[in-house]
């Protein structure tokens, strides 16, 4: 796993405090770890997005007033509109404590049954796990390329070594699912031909009733 180092500065508290720090061109920051004080900080916000805009997770080294801090990235709030960051929570890491995070998912391969004319369904871009800080992975692969259609692939099928996976056993993270369109085409046909033979039916009738008459 790659790691990124950024010298940072310290940073005022307060609204008026957060708003000159964007103003500046950075992001408000806090830094929270067990049996320490949170360090508040500002980072520039092109670094941020190095670590927000990514499918990647990336341990972080933040250097402050000559003390190095390990951790991660633990949450970002966004601007709903332009999807900049307004603030960004950082989480220390320890070694030899367990921690929980958020990790992005890449599937591999291509499905049988996308092969087939199947649709592959995504149901999550990422998983929670529980780990050690030298288990964290960059991301975590799933292979996918022996689904066929009505196939799916759970949290309990899923292993990875120094990974404990949080969340339902039975959650849903990929499957392969028919097409709606094909589905829907066969149930015009099915119509047109019920349509058809009523038709037929309807005329054959009118022509008995001449041919008696």
């Amino acid at each position: 796993m790659d790691t990124l180092t950024f010298d940072v500065e310290k940073r005022a508290v307060g609204k008026s405090a957060a708003r000159a720090v964007r103003r500046a061109g950075n992001v408000p920051c806090v830094l929270y770890g067990h049996h320490m004080e949170p360090v508040i900080f500002q980072l520039a916000e092109e670094h941020l997005k190095k670590l927000v805009y990514t499918a990647e997770t990336h341990i972080v080294e933040v250097r402050l007033d000559g003390k190095t801090f390990r951790c991660i990235l633990k949450d970002a709030a966004l601007h709903p509109v332009t999807d900049r960051p307004l603030h960004a929570d950082f989480m220390a890491l320890k070694t030899g404590e367990m921690l929980t995070l958020v990790v992005p998912v890449h599937f591999e391969g291509t499905p049988i049954g996308q092969r087939e004319g199947g649709n592959v369904q995504v149901i999550t871009h990422e998983l929670e796990v529980r780990c050690l800080p030298r288990d964290i992975p960059s991301h975590i692969e799933v292979d996918i390329s022996e689904l066929s259609i009505g196939d799916a692939i759970h949290i309990r099928d899923l292993e990875w070594e120094g990974l404990t996976f949080q969340g339902r056993p039975e959650q849903t993270v990929v499957t392969v699912v028919q097409p709606r369109v094909v589905v829907e085409e066969v149930e015009e046909v099915e119509e047109e031909a019920e349509e058809t033979d009523a038709d037929e039916a309807v005329d054959s009738a009118e022509e008995t009733e001449e041919g008696d008459a």
